[in-house]
């Protein structure tokens, strides 16, 4: 960090890919706009026996629009080169030099890439003046760094080597929380022309609320009187909100644009409304931007998305945290928040893509750290009551309703969107029983709950096995529980993300000729992972099947993995449970 507004990020690395596995990790790809510069790129490549069979320069790299076909963002652009090599192992050797113009946001130190990958040697240094001041945030690295110190300028160093690969275990938590990184973060900087300083959240919010938000929510007078009258006949805020909010997702789209492109700046509220397209901060400023011609207040906030619940860490203030903008409506006290990327999530959801974790919410008094909700799992359903009749040849026919809400809400609710070919192929698959077939499929949403509702009219042809006066089935259809992946010597904890509740309730009527006769089963096992309980009976002539499955969410440790194993696979089995029963002549 020569300066402020001078920064130079200089790389040196060299890969051994030793499988086709790999080969991402052999590619590179370097973002660059007006305020960024790529310099000095060259680097070689060398065969298994260490041979260099080819060098490359910058000028044998792609170079072409970060975000195609947009011209809001013609000004960012991304070089990568992709070796053309056929045979493994092979090693590449990058060396090159990225040039800021900017120092609010200083590359993180990742010294491991992720699972299966060994690293024999990273190190990371830090060239600033004696007189800058920064914050350093290290996770999982325990030794101080290594300091050099001369009249004009400072150094702090990092490394690790010998770094053995990490396996990917299934149900692993956030790499996050086991893999080493180090953040720096300024205390002044200066961001194209923008010249402050911040210590932490109260202040990085305030700064993006007054500065990178400012004059960006200007409308068009033709706009502002359409919202106006949109909602002139609604008496709550929150209903005149969620008509906003439906206006809004029938005029925009969604383009995808990682944060850092672009800036982190908004595109102007009146560019959005002209065109109809924006990024995630784009749209959550022009969504913020109608809220006001109304009067309501919301907060732009900063949220690491993605389905690990990535939190912002409330101790360390830094703007590389983050990759995703949502909207928060305080609403006097009845927060709601939105998702603005989506054309057709329901009003105040959110999935599992920005769930419960701290994020930045940036106000006129600065920043202030929010929870997300979070789905507990008595409130994530899914119900399911199916009305079946079952013949002699073993055909079973009838109707299916399930209901989804909470965090399952998702688990359909995309199906709505597909054509009817597409979803009679999704629903074969998501079912996945032989000779399945589908005579209805009604699907509906009731976004104020929000609560999706799946109606199928189902025949599957010879579903039980009839043989010598007997007719095996299972009575479990629709929800068998899989089983989980033996892990040896496993090394990471385990988390269980998200707890939910499953319901089923299935009653056959049996077809002539079919003796009901049944022993009635009651199931039950209980675990610290969650409860299972079924039963099997018959009722007024009718077979009975019922089930419930209430998994709980939690950090768990690697040794409790075997133990959740057993659970699951339990569950499993008695899902599989089957039935015989005898057939008349």
């Amino acid at each position: 960090m020569k300066s402020a507004d001078n920064v130079v990020l200089t790389v040196s690395s060299v890969i051994t890919v030793l499988n086709k596995s790999g080969e991402k990790y052999g590619h590179l790809a370097l973002f660059y706009d007006k305020n960024t510069s790529i310099k000095g790129v060259k680097g070689e490549i060398y065969d298994e026996f260490g041979k260099q069979i080819s060098k490359f320069s910058l000028s044998n790299f792609k170079d072409e629009s970060a975000v195609n076909d947009f011209s809001l963002f013609e000004d960012s652009r991304v070089k990568y080169y992709i070796p053309q090599v056929s045979s493994y192992p092979y090693t590449i050797v990058y060396n090159y030099e990225v040039r800021n113009k900017q120092n609010l946001t200083i590359p993180q130190w990742r010294p491991v890439p992720g699972f299966d990958i060994s690293v024999e040697k990273s190190s990371f240094q830090f060239l600033q003046s004696p007189a800058d001041e920064v914050r350093i945030h290290a996770t999982n690295y325990q030794k101080a760094p290594e300091e050099t110190n001369s009249e004009k300028q400072k150094g702090l160093s990092w490394s690790v080597q010998d770094i053995k690969a990490l396996k990917k275990e299934a149900y692993a938590p956030n790499p996050e929380s086991y893999f080493p990184s180090i953040r720096i973060a300024p205390k002044n900087f200066n961001y194209y022309n923008l010249k402050a300083s911040y210590t932490d959240w109260q202040g990085l919010g305030k700064i993006t609320y007054d500065h990178l938000l400012k004059d960006r929510q200007a409308l068009p007078p033709e706009t502002i009187t359409l919202i106006k009258d949109l909602v002139k006949d609604e008496s709550s805020d929150r209903a005149k909100a969620k008509k906003i909010y439906e206006y809004f997702q029938k005029k925009t789209r969604y383009i995808s644009v990682q944060i850092g492109i672009g800036g982190l700046q908004p595109i102007k509220a009146s560019e959005v409304d002209k065109l109809g397209y924006g990024d995630c901060k784009g749209l959550v400023n022009y969504m913020q931007s109608l809220l006001n011609v109304v009067g309501i207040e919301s907060y732009y906030c900063v949220v690491e998305a993605g389905d690990d619940k990535t939190d912002l860490i409330p101790s360390f203030a830094s703007m590389e945290q983050g990759n995703h903008i949502i909207l928060c409506l305080p609403l006097n006290g009845d927060t709601t928040w939105l998702e603005c990327t989506s054309q057709d999530a329901p009003f105040g959801y959110l999935g599992s893509f920005t769930d419960d974790r701290w994020v930045l919410a940036c106000t006129k008094n600065g920043g202030k750290l929010m929870k997300t909700p979070k789905f507990e799992a008595s409130s994530s359903r899914q119900i399911r009551s199916a009305k079946l009749s079952l013949t002699k040849n073993g055909t079973v026919e009838g109707v299916v309703n399930t209901t989804f809400d909470g965090s399952q809400f998702d688990n359909h609710y995309y199906l709505i969107y597909k054509s009817a070919t597409e979803r009679e192929k999704a629903l074969k698959y998501i079912y996945d029983i032989n000779n399945i077939e589908f005579n209805e499929i009604s699907l509906s949403a009731n976004k104020d709950i929000p609560l999706f509702i799946e109606k199928l009219g189902v025949s599957i042809d010879r579903y039980g096995n009839a043989n010598n006066e007997r007719l095996q089935l299972s009575p479990n259809l629709f929800n068998v529980k899989r089983t989980v992946p033996s892990v040896r010597n496993r090394t990471l904890p385990l988390e269980l993300k998200r707890g939910y509740t499953d319901i089923d309730s299935i009653t056959f009527t049996l077809g002539e000729g079919i003796v009901p006769i049944v022993v009635p089963k009651v199931i039950k096992t209980e675990s610290k992972f969650g409860t299972y309980e079924s039963e099997i009976k018959m009722l007024d002539g009718q077979l009975i099947y019922s089930r419930k499955l209430v998994m709980k969410d939690g950090v768990f440790s690697a040794n409790d993995y075997e133990a959740f194993e057993s659970f699951v696979n339990e569950v499993a089995n008695y899902d599989s449970i089957k039935l015989t029963l005898a057939l008349k002549k």
